[in-house]
């Protein structure tokens, strides 16, 4: 098995922005700052991982791991437009550096270079992968459709809240090990259990994330914190605080989410003091242990040597671990 470090170098080495075209220059330099930045490079890094855990050739998958890096830097374009976030990675997002038209059309020639690289794949793999792609790339539209549509309703529970991040967010990890999977020739039974294992992974990313945006430190987590009670997000958080609230913090809430012109940081400080009372970190915290053990189940069923998991055994408790 290779090394995360290994993985990492491997694919840094495959990701060549020179292969990107140059004119018009504000259609593609929005598209190189976007990549260039890096982030964790977690989902390509996935599609790798996973496809040596099974024995696989990472080579034969790295066109793939390039392209589900393309496509989640695109939705990150599109995201930061529609939820008004000006920070990204530390940085000013795209729309505020360039402009939204800028940001809307790279991102869109974004969404084509990513399949401009799958189709790059062995002609044998296309049935295998292009459906799970196309599908994938489908539900992260749905799940982003739904969390626009539960910043304008009132009765979202926590169920609705759970498949739209099952959408959104875990779906997309999920099909990256998926991918890695199928690139190695895995069973159909250890392909759905890795896909199971990503999506419990991804459900607990999210949550985490929801908590960092109140918790978390502005300049560890790279954009600005708060900004879901500032945009009404109805975020888990939200969502468990109602349940618990008694009337009177339930009236809070409800009057700070009503849309109503505030100042930011009164806002945020309110909504996260009755957060505080309520302990519903402490309630998040539990929550994302419990998807963290769901996905070491999946990953104990998987039929490869327990030696070979550790890999994916210790990046899973990364991220559960993380603070960023």
């Amino acid at each position: 098995m290779l090394t995360f470090d290994q993985l990492q170098q491997r694919f840094t080495e495959a990701f060549n922005l020179d292969e990107i075209p140059t004119n018009p220059v504000r259609l593609y330099d929005p598209i190189r700052y976007s990549l260039s930045q890096g982030g964790k490079r977690m989902r390509p890094l996935l599609v790798l991982m996973s496809c040596d855990l099974f024995s696989g050739d990472i080579d034969d998958a790295m066109n793939c791991a390039i392209a589900v890096e393309i496509f989640h830097n695109f939705t990150l374009l599109h995201d930061d437009i529609m939820d008004q976030s000006p920070i990204r990675r530390g940085i000013d997002t795209v729309y505020k550096k360039w402009n939204t038209s800028i940001a809307i059309l790279s991102g869109d020639t974004m969404f084509a270079l990513a399949y401009d690289y799958i189709t790059r794949s062995r002609p044998a793999m296309l049935p295998l992968i292009l459906p799970l792609f196309t599908q994938t790339a489908r539900e992260v539209c749905e799940g982003q459709q739904l969390d626009m549509d539960y910043e304008e309703i009132d009765t979202v529970s926590i169920a609705d809240y759970i498949e739209m991040i099952r959408l959104k967010t875990a779906v997309l990890p999920a099909a990256c090990l998926k991918l890695g999977a199928l690139f190695a020739g895995a069973s159909h039974k250890d392909a759905e259990l890795i896909y199971s294992f990503g999506q419990h992974i991804g459900l607990a990313f999210q949550l985490k994330d929801d908590l960092l945006d109140i918790y978390g430190d502005q300049v560890i987590f790279g954009k600005r914190t708060g900004n879901d009670i500032l945009t009404n997000k109805k975020t888990w958080l939200y969502l468990k605080a109602l349940e618990k609230a008694d009337p009177d913090q339930k009236k809070q809430l409800l009057h700070y989410y009503s849309g109503k012109s505030f100042d930011a940081m009164e806002k945020i400080a309110k909504v996260t003091a009755i957060y505080n009372q309520l302990q519903i970190n402490e309630a998040a915290d539990a929550l994302i242990l419990e998807y963290y053990d769901k996905a070491m189940h999946d990953l104990d069923a998987i039929n490869v040597p327990d030696a070979s998991k550790e890999i994916v055994r210790d990046f899973a408790l990364l991220l559960k671990a993380r603070n960023l």
